[in-house]
């Protein structure tokens, strides 16, 4: 089955990235990341390399070095550190759902996969590091959180 699925990777590297648009001006070291988000320092260091070849952090070797944001917080968006860290957001089977087709009954279920990266678009892309910081969500993301049913899985086995 197809869900959404985050990496611990990505769900590190949004926490780091929250930490750095946090921060006070200045550098912040992948130690201090560490420290604060209880993350292994070594797997951090080497997420925070992969941020910084997206563009997204840039940084500083040397006694006065650590990591900072590369644009501000509010024009990074979740999405943007998801796909820095592990491609595209969703996907069937390993492929993009624009390249998945079905014969058949079938054949609506690659219109769905669509939707569904939409839908999951229009939150990560619309949530930025700033509004994370600031616990100040976009009000269509706040009412998605607000309903009761969000809170509960649904899974059955």
């Amino acid at each position: 089955m197809l869900r959404m699925r985050l990496s611990a990777r990505s769900d590190y590297a949004l926490r780091a990235a929250i930490e750095l648009a946090a921060a006070d001006p200045g550098h912040v070291t992948a130690d201090q990341l560490a420290r604060t988000q209880g993350m292994p320092s070594k797997f951090l260091e080497a997420i925070l390399t992969q941020l910084r070849r997206a563009g997204l952090v840039r940084s500083q070797r040397g006694p006065d070095g650590g990591f900072w944001l590369a644009r501000p917080a509010s024009d990074i968006s979740l999405a943007d550190i998801i796909r820095a860290i592990d491609g595209p957001l969703l996907g069937v089977r390993g492929e993009r759902p624009e390249n998945i087709g079905y014969t058949g009954a079938a054949e609506p279920l690659q219109t769905v996969w669509i939707a569904l990266r939409a839908n999951e678009r229009a939150i990560l892309e619309e949530v930025t590091l700033s509004h994370i910081v600031t616990a100040k969500l976009p009000p269509g993301v706040q009412q998605l959180a607000d309903d009761p049913k969000a809170w509960t899985s649904q899974w059955v086995n």
